[in-house]
């Protein structure tokens, strides 16, 4: 195993530059997520999960479940996203397809959950602008 050693300026440079590399990434983004939390439902042939979304996207969502379901997997997915029209509030059900592209152990909270980040895949183009629209529009819930 090779060690490096950092010195102490070089260390408070990354520090500082951190925050800037961040801002870089979210800016290559296609599309921004937006801390939500949003009623979602994943499923395939062998189990179903209702949850809510932490954060979501124009390309997919994240959210934390309490099963473990691999990278990979091949999920059914129902969203819920609130609409707001002049005359009423409802609610719009989004039905895609995606697969698990990040599954992590939650070793944080005391119960056994996984942070799950799911990939849209296949879904319509016009729910895909809906979900932009409401995530560049809605304020974040706390």
């Amino acid at each position: 195993m090779e060690t490096t050693f950092v010195t102490k300026d070089a260390l408070k440079n990354i520090v500082k530059n951190r925050s800037h590399l961040k801002e870089m990434h979210s800016e290559r983004r296609k599309y921004p997520r937006r801390n939500l939390n949003l009623p979602i439902k994943i499923c395939d042939s062998n189990f179903d999960v209702v949850t809510e979304t932490k954060n979501i996207s124009g390309n997919g969502a994240y959210c934390v479940v309490n099963k473990e379901i691999p990278v990979m997997t091949k999920l059914n997915i129902v969203l819920l996203l609130p609409v707001k029209n002049e005359h009423k509030k409802g609610v719009k059900k989004i039905s895609c397809k995606g697969v698990v592209v990040r599954s992590e152990y939650n070793k944080n909270n005391g119960q056994r959950s996984y942070n799950l980040g799911i990939y849209f895949n296949e879904i319509k183009e016009s729910d895909r602008k809906q979900i932009i629209s409401y995530t560049t529009n809605s304020s974040p819930k706390s």
